[in-house]
């Protein structure tokens, strides 16, 4: 099951460490097989307010995911966007294939889950 790192990120500024990092990260991502699937695009908002930009780093799943997060080469460069970039990042599972919110539907109403053990939209 494929996973994400998926980040919001405020008040951005293009300091030199900001710079450094987007020079390095890649080179992180290869031993994981990570990969850039959105990167900064201005978002069309169309629900509420987005103030800032996205970032959404497929993996083959979570634990890889989890893997390159804590990796050395990672934790290495991680302060040189946090120490100037504001933001959240989490790490979720994705859904496969086969996935059908309508069986998620059916697992609430027969009371089988929370609405917080998987995707509402």
């Amino acid at each position: 099951m494929p996973a994400y790192g998926f980040a919001h990120l405020r008040n951005r500024r293009h300091h030199p460490d900001v710079l450094e990092y987007l020079e390095r990260i890649q080179d992180t991502l290869d031993p994981f097989h990570g990969r850039f699937v959105i990167h900064g695009p201005p978002a069309e908002v169309v629900e509420g307010t987005w103030p800032g930009s996205m970032v959404l780093i497929e993996f083959p799943d979570l634990a890889t995911a989890r893997a390159w997060y804590v990796s050395p080469a990672y934790q290495d460069i991680l302060r040189l966007r946090t120490d100037h970039i504001e933001g959240d990042v989490v790490l979720v599972e994705g859904v496969g294939p086969r996935y059908d919110p309508r069986e998620r539907a059916a697992k609430l109403r027969a009371g089988a889950g929370s609405p917080d053990d998987g995707p509402e939209v």
